[in-house]
């Protein structure tokens, strides 16, 4: 009886041993996600008081493309309030990216290799720049030409008066498909470094890649062939930059081998 009691008591103490480590874990998550909620909060409040300059901003290559004498409207009660607030709260988590990321950072870092984390950094800055660079490329090239389209198509006798919800709705799921179609390189990249393919594999379904490109545009953008192709060629695009990146990548790792 003696020997199994010490048995259970070793037992016991090497599950609460193995789950120590687990709880504390747990905790720096929860901590991180806080501090990540309360910038974003902090940012938020230090933004809502220019909401409206905000939507006005992000508004601007439409109101520009619209006939003389048509204006955005609310075609509901709240809409004239949550069309800012929501654009607003967006901007600020869009801002903390750089803040977010970087406690993820720290909570994984320790659990790396010297070798992962020096190529770890590069691939998070890359990430939020690309990110950033999409979103930039979808207000100043892609919206401009997209709205010129929209709003010069229509019947004579139809009076374009967009609704301001809508409208937010419509770019950020643009923004959103553009800042995610960027991190392609960052992929690319990824997928030849940890051996998963290779360059010569990928150079060989260039045909499908393409097609693929134009099939996710199409998904992810409204049905008319400019914010098809204006999503599609700049993905193509990136996907050749992650290519040579991955080449590069590819060759250093074969000249440390020899």
């Amino acid at each position: 009886m003696s020997d199994d009691g010490s048995l259970d008591k070793q037992r016991n103490t090497t599950n609460e041993a193995s789950q120590a480590p687990l709880i504390e874990h747990l905790i720096e998550l929860r901590s991180r996600l806080m501090r990540s909620v309360v910038v974003i909060l902090v940012i938020f409040l230090g933004l809502y008081a220019f909401a409206n300059d905000i939507y006005i901003f992000v508004s601007q290559p439409l109101v520009d493309m619209l006939p003389e004498g048509s204006q955005m409207i609310a075609t509901e009660v709240a809409s004239p309030f949550l069309a800012p607030f929501k654009l607003t709260l967006v901007v600020a988590v869009f801002i903390a990216v750089p803040f977010v990321l970087h406690q993820a950072w720290a909570f994984i870092a320790p659990g790396l290799y010297d070798n992962e984390k020096s190529l770890a950094i590069p691939i998070l800055a890359s990430s939020v720049a690309l990110f950033y660079a999409g979103a930039a490329f979808a207000y100043y090239v892609v919206f401009p030409l997209l709205f010129q389209f929209f709003t010069q198509t229509g019947p004579e006798n139809v009076a374009v008066m967009t609704d301001i919800n809508s409208y937010l709705n419509f770019v950020l799921k643009l923004f959103f498909a553009f800042g995610v179609a960027f991190e392609i390189p960052i992929a690319t990249f990824l997928l030849i470094y940890s051996g998963v393919t290779s360059v010569e594999s990928l150079s060989k379904k260039r045909p499908y890649i393409f097609l693929g490109c134009f099939i996710i545009g199409m998904l992810l953008t409204p049905p008319d062939i400019i914010s098809q192709s204006l999503l599609a060629v700049p993905m193509y695009l990136l996907y050749e930059v992650g290519m040579l990146f991955g080449r590069l990548a590819q060759r250093k790792k074969r000249e440390k081998e020899e």
